[in-house]
């Protein structure tokens, strides 16, 4: 039984030496004085604020993508012990002693490095000999834009690295489909690459394009799958259920579980809060719950409430009202009827609270017990300060002729009524009998007599309306756009009949948790919503560029320049691999066209397994440039180099591949291939010299001569960074 005990227990292990060296040599060219600069280096102004939040735990939105990135680098502030206590607001500006810059930068100059064996890796799998894919992975080590980019506190390098990791991860597992479907490294590989492209895709939106490839090339092969007549039935279900299962389901589930982590870290208010609905905003810790904490649920005939619109655009606003009227006549010879302006303001202010009313009686007061509104009830709402009641009329609103202007009413004794009923519609409700609920029923107004719609028309007033934003009654209206619907944010039950008393309770604080009732599927589709539509104004920036310029590398950025000795950083590329890269993707486009066109003819120039490699290395690295190249043509955003990284990192893929067919089956006599040989390593020395060259704008030392720089200056669009003194 303890026979085992005789015989020594040998443990085993594999080492791959050739991917140990290229990740050491990785970690080196990245870590390599990594707390230099100790200045704020471009974007991580940008990256530097969110991480700030993050280690105080309070909410933020930042519309360029999801919060993975930004949770990797919080994890790196964690990890160095950074309590959130700098103040991001000036590229330059020196870090404190408590900013642990080390290991802010510490992930991603270790995704950076780790590219390098992923690429070495890639080509291994698929189907290249160690020599091409030592060279794909010296062209990566040796690219002076993906240095520059890794070692700073920026995601692209993590981008890229869980772009490669997931494009690894299905070539291993579409290799070991042959060998071993359904093996515990066959599903490993599989739900790998269902994890690295929800991790790509969660750091930035722009990792979707390569998620989309991947899906695709998995599509095409269950494709062939499918007309595999010798796998049976119940094996084929079993393939499509599994891709389904590690390449939909984990990716979503994966998404999903960085905002439940977003969300659960940060759980106090902040001050990106006033763009989130007020049931969001209840649910944080300060901020509007601390206001809201046990104000009444359900509106009744005499609650005193404030009414925010839901559309928040553009920028959050309550309904507001104050003595001033409309002018009697606009500036277009437009009359109005001087009656009691009502606006949309974007700040908190008493003039902001209504009195939800009966028709039918004169109290303004909540009776014993409360009689709550429910769906489909007739109100009147009178605002709090001025008495006056909402109206709306047959008259055309001051900046949007078409619709009716919304007004509270002032009886002039002239033939014009009051209209002052509406009927409360709950657009979010679960029945018709459902009760109007604080913060969290979504409500429009339909006035009674005309049929139109309370709605923010988004325009700014002019001075007499003090810059406020309109409203309107609109009367055409369907379906429930966002600006026809309001919720109530804060809420008191009315007590005081007499106006002075009443006053002083309107100008007194409310003091139900709403919070807890959000779930968190609630919280992710709004903030997911915010994130996908909110959109700051995009200027023109000194460093933005054309994708066109990429391709040139006819721009740069200047990420960081010192004052005093001219030391300076920049995002440039080796231009000698991306002259190289544009020269492969040329060559391998028109030799797969003329393959192809033979074949069509029945003349096959290279063998049938040759013809099968090209097409798959091409379709990964060329299909991998185009889907992260082409879409930005038709972004309307403000653009920079480095978006272009993870299209040239597919590009640099594709330069040994070529390199390597053009030595197997277009040279054919030993001189061509000799010939080819000494080309190639010349063209290897170049690459290396140029990284040289241009290594003091990589990493920012040593600084250089003005002569020094003016040398590095090989293009006249570069904006390379030269003292006149």
């Amino acid at each position: 039984m303890l026979g085992f005990l005789k015989h020594p227990v040998v443990l085993s292990v594999e080492i791959n030496v050739n991917l140990l060296v290229l990740a050491v040599a990785g970690l080196i060219s990245r870590l390599w004085a990594l707390s230099y600069p100790r200045a704020v280096v471009f974007d991580e102004v940008y990256y530097g604020q969110f991480l700030s939040l993050y280690m105080k735990q309070i909410f933020f939105v930042d519309d360029s993508g999801p919060p993975f990135g930004h949770m990797l680098l919080a994890l790196g502030g964690y990890l160095g012990g950074f309590d959130g206590n700098f103040l991001w607001n000036r590229i330059g500006a020196e870090y404190s002693f408590n900013v642990p810059i080390w290991t802010l930068r510490l992930l991603p100059a270790v995704a950076g490095a780790l590219c390098v064996p992923l690429a070495y890796q890639i080509l291994v799998e698929l189907g290249f000999s160690h020599l091409v894919a030592h060279g794909a992975a010296l062209l990566i080590l040796f690219e002076n834009s993906l240095i520059t980019q890794s070692r700073l506190m920026l995601l692209e390098s993590v981008l890229i690295f869980f772009i490669l990791l997931g494009v690894l991860s299905y070539l291993k597992f579409y290799n070991l489909q042959r060998q071993s479907p359904f093996s515990a490294r066959w599903w490993f590989w599989l739900c790998l690459t269902g994890v690295s492209c929800a991790c790509a895709v969660g750091v930035k939106y722009m990792g979707l394009f390569t998620y989309i490839l991947l899906l695709t090339m998995a599509g095409m092969h269950s494709w062939q799958l499918v007309g595999d007549r010798s796998l049976p039935n119940v094996s084929l279900l079993c393939h499509l259920l599994a891709r389904g299962l590690a390449l939909v389901v984990i990716p979503v589930a994966t998404y999903l579980l960085f905002f439940y982590a977003h969300l659960t870290l940060l759980y106090r208010s902040g001050p990106h809060d006033q763009i989130m609905t007020s049931a969001f905003q209840a649910s944080l810790e300060g901020g509007l719950a601390r206001i809201t904490q046990g104000q009444p649920l359900e509106v009744a005939y005499g609650s005193q409430i404030t009414l925010r619109n839901i559309l928040g655009k553009p920028m959050p606003c309550w309904l507001h009202s104050h003595k001033n009227t409309y002018p009697i006549r606009y500036e277009n010879g437009r009359g109005s009827s001087h009656q009691q302006q009502v606006t949309c303001y974007p700040f908190k202010d008493v003039n902001n609270w209504w009195i939800v009313k009966d028709p039918g009686t004169q109290q303004l007061v909540v009776s014993n017990p409360p009689r709550p509104v429910r769906h489909g009830n007739i109100v009147q709402l009178v605002h709090g300060i001025t008495t006056r009641y909402l109206n709306t009329h047959d008259v055309a609103a001051p900046l949007s002729p078409h619709s009716q202007e919304v007004s509270c009413y002032i009886d002039y004794n002239i033939s014009m009524p009051a209209q002052n009923l509406w009927r409360v519609e709950i657009v979010n409700r679960d029945s018709d009998g459902d009760i109007w609920k604080t913060i969290l029923s979504e409500v429009r107004f339909v006035h009674v007599n005309t049929s139109a719609v309370l709605k923010l028309s988004g325009a700014s007033l002019p001075e007499w309306g003090y810059r406020q934003l309109e409203i309107i009654g609109e009367k055409i209206s369907k379906g429930y756009h966002q600006s026809m619907l309001w919720n109530v944010e804060e809420h008191r039950y009315g007590k005081s009949q007499e106006q002075k008393e009443r006053e002083v309770e309107l100008h007194s604080p409310t003091r139900i948790s709403i919070g807890q009732n959000l779930s968190f599927m609630a919280k992710f589709t709004e903030l997911q919503w915010k994130i996908l539509t909110l959109k700051n104004e995009d200027t023109e920036h000194k460093y933005s560029s054309s994708p066109l310029d990429w391709i040139t590398l006819d721009t740069n950025i200047a990420y960081w320049f010192h004052s005093t000795s001219g030391a300076q950083i920049h995002l440039l590329g080796n231009v000698v691999t991306w002259m190289s890269a544009n020269m492969a993707t040329l060559a391998y486009v028109a030799l797969f066209l003329w393959y192809l066109l033979r074949r069509r003819r029945n003349i096959h120039d290279i063998p049938e397994d040759a013809w099968w490699q090209w097409v798959s290395a091409g379709g990964l690295c060329v299909g991998g440039w185009a889907v992260n190249y082409l879409p930005f043509f038709l972004m309307e955003k403000t653009l920079f180099l480095y978006h272009y990284l993870p299209a040239v990192t597919f590009q640099i893929l594709l330069v040994p591949i070529v390199l390597q067919h053009m030595s197997d089956h277009l040279c054919r006599s030993k001189l061509s291939k000799s010939m080819h040989s000494a080309f190639v390593v010349a063209w290897f020395s170049s690459v290396y010299l140029t990284y040289h060259t241009f290594r003091p704008l990589t990493y920012g030392e040593p600084p250089l001569s003005k002569a020094e720089l003016q040398n590095l200056r090989w293009k006249d669009s570069w904006d390379i960074l030269i003292r006149k003194h």
